[in-house]
């Protein structure tokens, strides 16, 4: 997965000045500040900025907020429903993601006489320097109402150098393998003084079980072998099922193949 698949391209048939977007968010120190986006978004690390508002607790329904520990920054990041959890851990998986925020960024407009804006729902930083806006939809896409918020909200990422995102629901068996390996993500689990030994036991594509039992303690090294798998040292297809004798290889391996 790449963190701008399925990116939304802005503008359409009806151009967006760009020029007349601005931003609100609320530094670390809490300030609420409202500047030019064109500007703002060449030199604020928005990622470091806490959310410019809360989800809010509807009580009596399972939609409800909490907190997602990210393995990309070291420390909690804040979810407004499932939906975005999931998205969460994806991005926290995908290497081209470097930072992760919740809705730290609203941007807001005027046009033909009226007032808009919107917050995304969760930012990344990419490895590249620019920046990902992400918003979740269910199956049915997105609401009237978002779909012509996407437009400016994309046309605004665009004239930066940025992606805008409306993320779907994402196959179900590559989520429930990632969230699997997620379980795995601290870095407690990493090989450290194995590394070495597990990239050669992995230097050809072997299965999975073979190589864990031949290590030692299968309680012991599969925790290693998952957070392998996590953080891309080791790669193993994710669009079917995980299983023990899942065929896995050293990641370097396929660089060097290809």
């Amino acid at each position: 997965m790449q963190a701008t698949d399925g990116a939304v391209r802005g503008g359409g048939d009806a151009a967006v000045d760009v020029s007349r977007i601005e931003v609100r968010f609320r530094d670390p120190l809490e300030r609420a500040l409202q500047v030019s986006w064109l500007e703002a978004a060449q030199d604020i690390v928005f990622e470091s900025c806490p959310a410019v508002r809360p989800f809010p607790v509807r009580y009596g329904r399972r939609v409800a907020p909490g907190w997602w520990w990210s393995s990309t920054n070291g420390r909690l990041v804040a979810y407004g429903s499932g939906v975005m959890r999931t998205q969460l851990m994806l991005m926290d998986w995908d290497p081209a993601v470097v930072a992760l925020a919740c809705r730290p960024v609203e941007l807001v407009w005027r046009e033909n006489g009226r007032g808009g804006g919107h917050a995304p729902q969760l930012m990344a930083r990419l490895k590249d320097g620019s920046g990902l806006l992400v918003d979740c939809t269910g199956r049915s896409g997105p609401s009237a109402r978002l779909a012509e918020r996407a437009r400016m909200v994309a046309a605004a990422a665009e004239a930066v150098g940025w992606h805008y995102r409306l993320a779907g629901p994402p196959d179900p068996v590559l989520v429930a393998n990632v969230r699997w390996l997620a379980g795995y993500r601290h870095p407690r689990h990493a090989a450290g003084p194995w590394m070495p030994t597990l990239m050669e036991a992995f230097s050809s594509p072997r299965p999975a079980v073979e190589v864990v039992r031949e290590l030692g303690d299968p309680i012991a090294v599969w925790p290693v072998v998952f957070h392998a798998m996590w953080s891309g040292v080791l790669r193993v297809r994710l669009d079917e099922p995980l299983h023990e004798r899942v065929v896995v290889s050293a990641a370097r391996q396929e660089a060097e193949a290809a």
